[in-house]
């Protein structure tokens, strides 16, 4: 059994789905700002639940959101960072051209963008 999981797996016993996965880089504004920080999406955990990552300064974007540690995507395209996986900090939903703004809480307004150095 063993060696039919390592085969599976890539024959090395690592888990190449996880490993396969592309991790994204965005920049995270308020109300249009200048002020801007930065987000990392990172390894899938689960189907719809990602590591997440948020640089330092993005407290002075919205206090607390330096405490997420995960993206999971929502079945309506929305995606909501959370600390423990289960309850959001922010929630964002698709915006018109290529990001997202936040609905959850209504303020501060915060833009969602990939970054274009990615």
């Amino acid at each position: 059994m063993f060696g039919g999981v390592q085969y599976l797996n890539g024959g090395d016993g690592r888990n190449t789905a996880a490993e396969a996965a592309p991790s994204s880089s965005f920049r995270l504004t308020a109300n249009g700002d200048e002020a801007a920080c930065a987000v990392h999406r990172g390894a899938d955990v689960s189907a719809d639940l990602s590591l997440l990552s948020v640089a330092p300064n993005c407290r002075k974007l919205m206090p607390g959101i330096e405490r997420v540690k995960f993206w999971r995507e929502q079945a309506d395209g929305s995606v909501a960072f959370s600390e423990n996986a289960v309850d959001p900090i922010v929630t964002f939903g698709v915006a018109d051209g290529d990001g997202y703004e936040s609905y959850a809480p209504a303020a501060p307004l915060l833009a969602l963008n990939s970054d274009s150095g990615n």
